[in-house]
């Protein structure tokens, strides 16, 4: 567990039984289990049954061409026995329940938000990697889908993972400072976040980003935790860091495209709710972040 503790979509109480995706012919096996259980997704939407995941029958299913093999259960939990074979399926069926992922994810227990986040990053990834990226012909999927191999000039392709940076600033006076991105509706703040650059460590990206979205100098990059995002394939990593001793808190300056607000704000500011901010959700680890600074930890 992190410093941040259990966060809602890096939890993953499965086993991936990773082994098994290179045996020939597995796939095809588990498809006809009459075990097998399916994460149904459509785009980053999950069927649902209450506050659990609808994991259904994947031998009563008609269509699993896009399918993938996630692991294995390692407890009894809602009817699903231990070491059920679980798989992830494209599908649509029009009496299931949908919601979506990022909606759902602190809700749903430490088995099906692994399953789920899994789920979706992979078969989002499988959605966008359909041809080759070295010669554009098109791939074959092998490893119980979690490769696609090139047949024309043998590229191998995993699924891909993009690390990003999440970061808390606070100054001297032990305010917080968080942007509001022009994409948001008024009102709503949060921490500042981007993608790590090729060729940049993660303590840079962290400076960087923070300068180049609010207009200050930060130090002293510390890690607190991380959590995949698969909105498409994002993982998470949260820092925290401190405004520059020589930086004036006052000389912020929002980037102006991404971000059209910056501002400090005191625990008391943010724990008054008749102040018409809005705050990451609970799914998110910007949420952790700011709650773990709100709790003073």
């Amino acid at each position: 567990m992190t410093a941040l503790g259990s966060l809602p979509l890096s939890r993953t109480a499965f086993d991936r039984d990773g082994n098994a995706r290179t045996q020939p012919g597995f796939l095809d096996g588990i498809r006809t289990d009459a075990r097998t259980r399916a994460v149904l997704v459509r785009g980053r939407d999950v069927a649902v049954d209450g506050e659990n995941l609808d994991l259904r029958l994947c031998s009563q299913r008609e269509n699993t061409e896009q399918m993938v093999y996630l692991g294995t259960t390692v407890a009894d939990e809602n009817g699903v026995a231990t070491g059920t074979p679980v798989v992830a399926v494209r599908a649509d069926d029009a009496d299931a329940n949908w919601a979506p992922l990022r909606q759902i994810a602190a809700t749903l227990s430490e088995r099906d938000a692994g399953l789920a986040a899994s789920s979706v990053a992979v078969l989002g990834w499988h959605e966008a990697s359909g041809f080759c990226s070295r010669c554009g012909a098109a791939t074959i999927v092998d490893h119980a889908g979690w490769m696609r191999r090139c047949p024309s000039c043998e590229t191998e392709h995993f699924p891909r993972t993009d690390p990003a940076v999440i970061v808390r600033v606070t100054d001297a006076e032990d305010r917080l400072l968080l942007g509001s991105n022009s994409a948001w509706e008024a009102g709503r703040y949060s921490l500042f976040a981007g993608f790590v650059e090729a060729g940049e460590s993660l303590e840079a990206a962290v400076i960087r980003e923070v300068h180049e979205e609010a207009g200050v100098r930060v130090t002293q990059p510390r890690y607190l935790g991380s959590q995949p995002w698969p909105f498409p394939r994002s993982l998470m990593l949260g820092y925290s860091a401190q405004l520059e001793s020589d930086q004036d808190a006052r000389d912020t300056v929002p980037d102006g495209d991404e971000i059209l607000d910056v501002r400090w704000f005191t625990r008391a500011e943010l724990a008054d709710e008749t102040s018409g901010v809005l705050l990451p959700g609970r799914s998110s680890i910007a949420h952790a972040i700011i709650e773990q600074w709100l709790v003073r930890e």
